[in-house]
């Protein structure tokens, strides 16, 4: 039997290529082996936003290497497109695929025997075009479906468009097709991914229209194939007050939104060549709160970018803490190649940027908590998780609170109606399960 693991480092988004790849594999006859187990074929999907792209892809290498010193070692990714010879030069590296060729990887296998170097196939990131219909399947309870890819955006700090291309989409239509297949192999919730979903669309030879995330949001909630639906991460710009009013009356999409902020210092917000200003994102989280008063919001920021003064942080702190948003990603500036950033006057010292980042990540902190207590005393539904945790099963709340409750097999990947008891020692709320309630669900606000 010829075997294969997969190890995926980055975001939801790759979680899904890489869970496409693995069914690809398998459907050629592969076993699949848990990494860090003993394969003839390894595939790393990498990604290009964390500062230690080349040490964790070096470091993952190393450990396949460790299991079996014989395997054919393939890189895909977005590391893998910004950066192919620096990891065809990674001792052990048999392959490289870049953007267009990663989902092509059976093809290659059979010249890797005999290459005495790293075979690299990586073309210009302009000429990526495709769209290749991705999910996750058997690694997690929710279903992350790729429904987007590649961003037309050019802000400042970032190498995503380098790394996947333009923004393009799949159609509304193969999106309701493939929500019903996952519908009937028993998922009860679906992740909407891309890397800008909210500009999901394409000019449709069939429609003769442009199609549109919010017509999708709203194929969706109408379809009602499945139980629960989340939005993984949207542009404020993107995310329209149709999108949050079919959100805030649908029985499928849950009240959990992640928006990106990035500053809340507007001069800042125009250095990053983002395309909002604060006044819209405080619009938009106050629209939201209006009409799901019970809705969990998250938050990326940015802390340490070039020019970012005492008086920009303060800004930005002040303005999150005055939203009322359930908790904040904190991320640290770091420099990019082939960013404009990267050239940018008035860099911020190391220690200042960490310092920064600890005093936002205390603040989600205590955003988060203030979230969960508002919230207890309330029902919920709560979608329940495989793992058996030292005899506790978890699982998330539709405004995404993580839940535990006394492991019982039967929960796992049910939908159950619970009542939120207390927040416990581990800082995760204990729920009681509601018997027979037929009657709908009293949300806590």
């Amino acid at each position: 039997m010829r075997t294969v693991a997969f190890h995926t480092l980055g975001c939801k988004l790759n979680f899904s290529e890489t869970s496409t790849l693995a069914r690809q594999f398998q459907r050629a006859g592969w076993s699949r082996v848990e990494f860090p187990g003993a394969a003839q074929v390894y595939v790393v999907n990498t990604c290009s936003v964390t500062e230690n792209a080349d040490r964790e892809c070096r470091t993952i290498v190393n450990r396949a290497l460790q299991a079996n010193p014989e395997a054919r070692i393939i890189i895909v990714g977005c590391y893998a497109q910004l950066r192919p010879q620096e990891i065809a030069a990674i001792p052990g590296v048999n392959l490289v695929l870049g953007a267009t060729e990663k989902f092509n990887v059976l093809n290659y296998l059979e010249s890797l025997s005999a290459s005495e170097g790293a075979q690299v196939m990586a073309c210009d990131i302009e000429a990526v075009n495709q769209f290749v219909s991705s999910w996750s399947s058997g690694d997690r309870t929710r279903t992350f479906l790729k429904v987007q890819d590649g961003c037309d955006y050019t802000c400042s700090f970032c190498t995503i468009p380098l790394a996947r291309g333009k923004s393009r989409s799949t159609t509304v239509a193969e999106v309701l097709k493939q929500v019903e297949q996952l519908s009937l192999q028993g998922v009860q919730e679906v992740v909407l991914t891309g890397v800008n979903l909210g500009d999901f669309g394409l000019s449709g030879a069939d429609a003769g229209r442009m199609e549109s995330f919010t017509q999708l949001v709203q194929a969706l909630d109408q379809q009602a194939a499945i139980p629960r639906i989340r939005i993984s991460s949207i542009e404020p710009n993107l995310l329209t007050d149709e999108i949050i009013h079919t959100v805030s009356d649908s029985k499928v999409f849950m009240p959990h939104f992640h928006i990106p902020l990035q500053s809340g210092d507007n001069e800042m917000l125009g250095r990053m060549r983002r395309r909002y200003r604060r006044e819209l994102y405080g619009d938009r989280v106050r629209l939201i709160k209006s009409l799901m008063p019970h809705a969990a919001i998250g938050v990326d920021v940015i802390v340490g970018f070039p020019g970012e003064s005492d008086r920009h942080f303060r800004e930005t702190f002040d303005f999150l803490h005055d939203l009322p948003v359930s908790y904040l990603h904190v991320f640290t500036y770091s420099e990019r190649a082939n960013t404009a950033a990267v050239e940018m006057q008035d860099v911020v010292t190391v220690s200042v940027r960490k310092e920064r980042n600890r005093m936002l990540r205390n603040l989600s902190a205590k955003k988060m908590h203030d979230f969960t207590v508002s919230q207890i005393g309330g029902r919920d539904e709560v979608l329940f998780e495989e793992e058996n945790q030292q005899g506790r099963i978890q699982g998330y709340t539709k405004n995404y609170i993580r839940v535990v409750h006394p492991y019982d097999a039967t929960l796992v990947n049910k939908v159950v109606t619970c009542h939120l008891a207390d927040i416990g020692h581990s800082g995760l709320v204990e729920v009681q399960i509601v018997p027979d309630d037929k009657a709908g669900l009293t949300l806590a606000s």
